[in-house]
């Protein structure tokens, strides 16, 4: 991960809740950085040592069943942050998280965030009540990955990543979205293969186009508008 110059926007929803002096002191105290693929960020039981605010690309978090196996059980974007758990008095990770894709964030040291969290009850109830909603959609994805197939899976961590990442061009390897799913790289294939015929999807060399947004949504389960639906009611908190 690298510094770089600035960003001229600050996009992130949760910044964004924040008073306006509130919101210039994350900003004037935090670092821009670039967010690089496949990165890992925090490993799971370690002390954080930075927070993140993303602005473009997005993060995922994993959590391991068995040895080298893991599931991809959230997916943080400019609508949140990482990190959010030492609200919660906690110094460590409680998942790994691995930068999806590519893109920019915003930095802050954990020393600093807890800090203010310390000395400033509103922000420490903004960043409880964003954890609430993490919260949902950690248990949303272990109810969806017992009760749905695959295809509906794949199709709600697409429309997941395509809502943080803003692009209909996703960089994906069959490799990742198997460790994302849980499943065999053959149970992606079929999967991918199914939205690709539909008209779905277009896959090629680990880059997936979105063409068809509707189709997508059709092809999903609940649980992605039971994801959205939970952050649009707790959106009407933060105000």
């Amino acid at each position: 991960m690298t510094a770089t110059c600035s960003l001229p926007v600050v996009s992130n929803h949760l910044l964004n809740y924040l008073p306006r002096l509130e919101y210039q002191w994350f900003v004037e105290n935090c670092t821009p950085v670039e967010l690089l693929f496949g990165e890992t960020l925090n490993i799971a039981d370690e002390a954080i040592k930075y927070v993140y605010f993303p602005v473009t690309g997005c993060i995922s978090l994993f959590i391991e069943v068995v040895e080298k196996q893991s599931f991809a059980m959230g997916l943080i974007g400019n609508e949140g942050m990482l990190g959010a758990t030492l609200a919660l008095e906690n110094s460590n990770a409680a998942m790994k998280s691995i930068v999806q894709s590519s893109g920019r964030a915003l930095r802050m040291d954990a020393a600093k965030f807890n800090h203010r969290l310390e000395s400033n009850p509103l922000v420490r109830k903004l960043i409880l009540n964003y954890l609430y909603v993490v919260m949902q959609q950690l248990a949303q994805t272990g109810a969806c990955n017992n009760a749905h197939e695959v295809k509906q899976r794949l199709a709600r961590w697409l429309l997941m990543t395509q809502d943080r990442t803003h692009s209909d061009h996703l960089q994906l390897t069959h490799q990742l979205l198997a460790k994302m799913l849980g499943v065999r790289r053959s149970a992606v294939t079929i999967a991918a293969g199914y939205l690709q015929q539909q008209g779905i999807i277009s896959y090629n060399r680990g880059q997936i186009s979105i063409l068809s947004r509707a189709g997508l949504e059709q092809s999903s389960c609940q649980c992605y508008f039971a994801a959205v639906n939970s952050y649009q009611k707790t959106s009407a908190i933060y105000k």
